[in-house]
């Protein structure tokens, strides 16, 4: 009596005899594109949700632009007349000037900030690991309760201080100056946002082998040398990553300028999507949504520029 023995896995059951490497090549392939339709399958609830909620509504908005809508009621189409309305419109150009103005400063100054405390944390000092911890909390924090906050601390404790100690410029509250508003802005958006950025330069810095500062330093570079021929050349990658978060973050600026000045003195601290907002709500529709279309393109833009100016950068320090 002859027993058969199982065919094994390197068997072909078309030949009963050793499979080839051609047949095992193709199984796995088989493998692989079932794999990959499951992939596809539980991407489909997300691809769902995310049409519904985010490109149905906007491709509406892009729509309601061309017309005369008021949010309810009819609705007759004009054409690019809200379009050419906006390029005239004194208050939407100056939101744009003001937003643009002020991703660009608070990106400089949170950078440049953040870049430092991560370098001095990054030293073999006592207590790293506990500052580290204090400097992440303001993340954490809801921005609409940090602008309340400092809007207390420069309404009342700061011209307090000054006055006190008789520093005229401050004695007055500078969230009430159309000139000086805009830096108290910048300050409470940094101090929320450096944490962020700590992270990441951070993460770069333990990235960056010690033994090139060791080689360096037996080649007498002094700190200020390694910093610029070892640090931010290394660095070039995660300052590209905080640079186009941090514009993108600070062109939809909201909540922190509603709690520190609501967009005043006047209309001097209005950002562009403060201006949207307020006009969703008061009864300009369809011209707020030219206004956000037109800011979306600007903002992509920005952000494309932004990747195309570093691409080749990044690619060398690679």
């Amino acid at each position: 009596m002859t027993m058969q023995t199982p065919l094994s896995r390197d068997t072909d059951p078309a030949t009963s005899g050793p499979a080839t490497a051609a047949t095992r090549v193709h199984r796995r392939v088989g493998s692989l594109h079932r794999t990959e339709g499951m992939y596809y399958l539980f991407l489909i609830p997300a691809l769902v949700l995310f049409t519904a909620f985010v490109v149905a509504p906007a491709c509406v908005g892009i729509f309601y632009s061309f017309t005369d809508y008021l949010g309810f009621g009819a609705w007759h189409f004009l054409g690019i007349e809200n379009y050419r309305a906006l390029v005239s419109d004194p208050s939407i150009v100056g939101s744009y000037g003001f937003t643009l103005g002020f991703a660009v400063v608070t990106v400089i100054v949170t950078q440049v900030i953040a870049l430092a405390l991560a370098i001095a944390l990054a030293k073999r000092i006592r207590f790293a690991a506990g500052l580290r911890s204090i400097f992440v909390i303001p993340m954490v924090i809801s921005g609409i309760i940090v602008a309340y906050v400092f809007n207390f601390l420069f309404s009342n404790t700061v011209p307090a201080l000054a006055t006190s100690v008789g520093f005229g410029p401050l004695e007055q509250s500078i969230l009430g100056d159309p000139n000086l508003a805009w830096l108290a802005i910048v300050i409470v958006s940094a101090w929320q946002t450096v944490p962020g950025a700590l992270l990441i330069y951070t993460a770069g810095l333990t990235s960056i082998p010690e033994e090139l500062y060791e080689a360096s330093s037996l080649d007498g570079a002094t700190g200020w040398k390694q910093l610029r021929a070892i640090t931010l050349p290394l660095l070039g990658g995660f300052i590209v990553i905080n640079t186009v978060l941090g514009v993108k973050g600070y062109l939809g600026a909201y909540d922190v300028i509603v709690g520190l000045t609501n967009g005043g003195p006047g209309s001097a601290t209005s950002s562009v999507a403060m201006t949207i907002f307020g006009g969703f709500t008061g009864g300009d529709y369809a011209y707020q949504m030219a206004n956000a279309t037109v800011f979306f393109v600007i903002t992509v833009l920005i952000s494309v520029l932004q990747l195309a100016a570093t691409r080749g950068r990044n690619l060398r320090l690679a």
